[in-house]
């Protein structure tokens, strides 16, 4: 009893405060257990059938800082240490990289039994692009609508295109500048243009005369979907979600509107806009597409479609803004296979000017819309040629863009130069001419190549034809308009959100031409 009653006299003695303090303590030696536990779990545990683990202190939060700082840095650093297959945790997700044109074909042509886009990008596209298309749907479905869109871009609708994209561009050089020169914030340009050169050809003329004023906004919100945030929290009642909720719902109810008001009126097809071609498709099973769903995919065209062609277009005029000599060589490149007068840029002529292709694919090889595309694992996955089995509980990733920038295949990767492709040596590893048919029309499955900016297997972009003649229209109708030069650093990459974008503000100098040419 005498030594029980001197231990309460003593815990008597002890003050509030270091009750508080020691309580404070509580959380931090906790933590710090954690982390050694982690440490040992890393050094200890390692299983032989499992790609090496990226080192990491903290648990859940992994690597997903230095990652998302700057994922080519991370990518090759740890190629550097691991090889080109490594695993990291990303917010708790075992994360398994696969690099280089291998990796690629690994995770891109999985089979559909192994492999799922669905589960890593349904919740996040979902609430933006509506439901019961792309990752709403069963894949077999979603094939059937890639080749709705796919079969849409006809010779002549890819042809009206390049006439109104050459119409927007020159409406948009002409009121760019106030005066003879200046400078252009090219980031927020480009994403302004785009949106009206993809409005004018794929979306249709309801939609195009709507965007100065109730899409903008709409777009706007509906864009904030795509936050990094909504990968973990897509439901999250957050505001920038539930704008995004309304935007969606504003934005198809204006597409049905278009849409029955096409079928009440009873005119017959008047333009080659996607809008018409979707209105008039049938699946397999018999029954015609929905009025939703051809408003939904509409959306999701917009929406994936502009990120990509507005970052490139803005990559594009910053790269050719550190090369005068280029933007010279491409007008005269003009002046010489189309003619001194510059005649109005047509689908045909266009597909003559090969330098100004050229600029294109350089600039895509770099800058690779999409750094990391994933998967998630469904069943395991034994990578050939190695002891690994990537488990059901991992996801895989690929990036099309590391390869595009590795020495073996690229030499000097970084530098920009669109006459390396003049020989066509630039891509050592040229794609395959194996065919597949994934439900779309035979495709090429390319993803051997270390050059895919449009991705590779079953959801390969259906775009790229689309995006080679926007591009290419805008590039050739700037040149004619403007020369072009730097304006301090090169901008560095903003890697926030899925699309690799200069980082706002990317400010390149006007010069506009003294004669501005027809377009």
């Amino acid at each position: 009893m005498g030594l029980a009653s001197e231990a309460l006299n003593y815990l008597s003695q002890i003050s509030t405060q270091s009750i508080f303090v020691l309580a404070g303590l509580i959380p931090t030696v906790l933590l710090v257990l954690v982390v050694i536990l982690n440490v040992l779990k890393q050094l200890l545990f390692k299983d032989p059938t499992a790609p090496p683990l990226v080192f990491h202190w903290f648990p859940i939060i992994g690597s997903t800082i230095t990652y998302g700082i700057d994922p080519y840095e991370f990518f090759f650093k740890n190629r550097r240490k691991y090889g080109d297959t490594f695993t990291f945790v990303l917010l708790g997700k075992k994360v398994t990289v696969c690099l280089g044109p291998k990796g690629s074909d690994f995770v891109l042509n999985g089979k559909l039994k192994d492999v799922s886009a669905e589960d890593v990008y349904g919740h996040l596209c979902t609430p933006v692009f509506g439901t019961d298309v792309v990752y709403d749907c069963p894949n077999s479905k979603l094939m059937e609508q890639k080749k709705f869109v796919k079969f849409g871009l006809t010779s002549e609708a890819l042809r009206s295109y390049v006439e109104l994209i050459g119409r927007e561009t020159q409406e948009f050089a002409n009121g760019v500048l106030q005066g003879k020169e200046g400078t252009v914030n090219i980031t927020e340009a480009m994403a302004e243009l785009t949106i009206y050169t993809a409005s004018a050809s794929l979306q249709g003329k309801e939609v195009r005369s709507r965007f100065d004023s109730t899409f903008a906004q709409l777009f706007h919100d509906l864009d904030a979907g795509f936050s990094p945030i909504n990968f973990m929290l897509p439901w999250a009642p957050l505001p920038h979600n539930r704008k995004r909720d309304a935007a969606q719902q504003k934005m198809a109810s204006v597409y049905l509107d278009i849409i029955k008001s096409r079928r009440e009126s009873g005119k017959e097809k008047d333009s080659e806009d996607m809008i018409w071609n979707l209105m008039n498709c049938t699946y397999k099973n018999g029954t015609p597409v929905p009025d939703k769903e051809v408003s939904h995919m509409m959306i999701a065209l917009l929406m994936a479609g502009q990120h990509s062609s507005s970052a490139t277009s803005a990559w594009i005029l910053l790269r050719l803004s550190t090369r005068p000599d280029i933007v010279e060589e491409l007008l005269e490149e003009q002046k010489r296979v189309l003619g001194e007068d510059l005649p109005p840029l047509t689908n045909e002529n266009l597909s003559l000017l090969l330098l100004n292709a050229k600029v294109v694919k350089e600039t895509l090889r770099i800058h690779v819309p999409i750094h990391s595309i994933m998967r998630n694992v469904k069943s395991p996955m034994p990578m050939e040629g190695t002891p690994y089995t990537i488990p059901t509980s991992s996801w895989v990733l690929a990036s099309p863009g590391a390869s595009s920038r590795m020495e073996q295949y690229f030499p000097d990767p970084l530098k920009w130069e669109p006459h390396r492709w003049d020989d066509d040596k630039g891509d050592k590893d040229a794609e395959d001419d194996e065919k597949v048919d994934f439900g779309y029309g035979l495709v090429s499955k390319g993803a051997n190549s270390s050059y895919i900016p449009f991705g590779a297997g079953r959801h390969r972009c259906i775009g790229e034809q689309f995006a080679y003649i926007q591009l290419g229209t805008i590039i050739a109708t700037w040149v004619r308009n403007f020369k072009l030069s730097s304006v301090g650093e090169f901008p560095k990459t903003d890697y926030s959100s899925l699309f690799s974008r200069p980082l706002n503000p990317a400010r390149v100098r006007l010069e506009r031409r003294e004669k501005v040419e027809k377009s």
